[in-house]
């Protein structure tokens, strides 16, 4: 269906039939939802070990009581083993609750409010402070930076990440940028994967940019590969050591999609001289973690050997739901110019770009049928897409059958809402 090829009389004559494939979907009165990438029920089955797991020991190997107060920066052997993920040495993380987000609000509200450099530094005492925002990207990094009144300039990405001519020309010229939101690995929502290149030239940023930038890095898809042959991230603190800029980047990652969504653990990874800043004012607001959470996932996953294999698991329930959502797409938009999409090889979305000017009525007459999305403009800071075109497809949750369903519900609404814009 090229519809830009079409003539009037073929356009009203699909719009027929689309208008009446649509109300059949309505008439089905399905409640199907594809709105966030939460993990299905059976992946967090596969973490049910973490209940009782502890069997009345709760005793850490380092001879830690955690059932007590203390230990702001976690259990050692977690933070050695959030260590390897990340590329980093263990004294170099902390281990927080089960929410990386937590870390990231509060690595920028104590930059807000104490500078990430100490006094002196504070965000909040300049007149304007700007953060890089690549896009379509994670909508919680854009709301988070609004709640802060951050100002977010936007940037391409690319198949290899974030477009870095362009961010290198806004740290060049606009002495308000003072971070950078990145998710290196299967970005949230496209999938791609940063190339060492990029890499290697944002662990460079901090040879330029003001002494207060930090990148985000929200690695939060570092284990989340779908096939054994899935792309490697090249580690960014390798290279920050090579150029002196340790400083300029925070890592995040944490088990919310490894284990209990709601009960897992997260860890920042930082230089020491951040740390000391971070936990000096993480001090102030809590007496230690959850050390007993963190031990019952020490148990459950003790090194990275048994991370490999809990992932492996995860990712033979999650490759048939990818499977579906791309199967559905490539057999129902293939051969047309209604839109493009991308086929990652881990994390939790599928990126869909409609034609200009068609996400939100895609989303909209798709809800009405019974498939429920992320808003379009969800992708972009304060939610408006320039351009009306991303739309944000959440696979993990639903079953391969109701995927197949809210697919087909959306293929016809693409189609329909396509063919009626050129009608139009």
């Amino acid at each position: 269906m090229y519809v830009d090829q079409a003539s009037t009389e073929q356009l009203r004559a699909w719009e027929s039939e689309l208008s009446a494939e649509y109300q059949a979907h309505q008439a089905r009165k399905l409640q199907l939802d594809l709105t966030r990438g939460k993990p299905s029920a059976e992946q967090l089955s596969l973490s049910n070990a973490l209940d009782g797991c502890l069997n009345g020991n709760y005793i850490a190997p380092d001879g830690t009581d955690t059932r007590n107060y203390g230990g702001l920066d976690g259990l050692p052997e977690l933070k050695r083993l959030a260590a390897e993920i990340l590329g980093v040495e263990a004294d170099e993380v902390v281990v927080g609750g089960n929410s990386s987000l937590t870390l990231m609000y509060q690595a920028a509200a104590f930059g807000w409010m104490f500078g990430p450099n100490g006094a002196g530094s504070e965000w909040s005492k300049e007149e304007k402070v700007t953060f890089i925002c690549p896009v379509p990207g994670y909508d919680r990094h854009f709301a988070l930076t609004q709640e802060l009144g951050i100002d977010m300039v936007t940037v391409p990405m690319l198949d290899d990440g974030p477009d870095m001519d362009a961010v290198e020309a806004l740290i060049e010229r606009d002495p308000t940028v003072r971070g950078l939101w990145c998710v290196p690995k299967y970005s949230n929502p496209t999938g791609c994967v940063y190339s060492d290149a990029t890499v290697e030239r944002i662990a460079r940023l901090g040879q330029k940019a003001h002494p207060a930038f930090r990148v985000f890095w929200d690695n939060a898809y570092a284990v989340h590969d779908l096939n054994p042959h899935a792309p490697r991230l090249a580690p960014i603190a390798a290279y920050c050591r090579q150029y002196g800029t340790e400083d300029s980047v925070y890592q995040f990652t944490s088990t919310s999609k490894i284990t209990f969504a709601g009960a897992g653990v997260s860890f920042l990874a930082t230089s020491p001289q951040n740390l000391a800043e971070f936990k000096k004012h993480l001090a102030f607001a809590t007496i230690g973690p959850d050390k007993v959470n963190q031990l019952r996932h020490l148990r459950l996953i003790p090194d990275m050997e048994a991370l490999r294999n809990l992932m492996a698991q995860h990712a033979s329930l999650l490759q048939p739901r990818f499977e579906a959502v791309l199967s559905v797409l490539e057999e129902g938009l293939r051969d047309s110019d209604l839109g493009s999409w991308l086929a990652p090889q881990g994390g939790y979305f599928v990126s869909f770009d409609t034609r200009p000017g068609l996400a939100r009525e895609v989303v909209r007459l798709a809800g009405e049928a019974g498939a429920k999305l992320t808003p379009a403009g969800a992708t972009f800071p304060y939610g408006k897409g320039p351009q009306d075109t991303n739309i944000r497809l959440a696979p993990s949750c639903p079953t391969v059958a109701e995927l197949n369903q809210a697919m087909a519900i959306f293929v016809t609404c693409v189609k329909l809402a396509s063919v009626r814009q050129r009608l139009a």
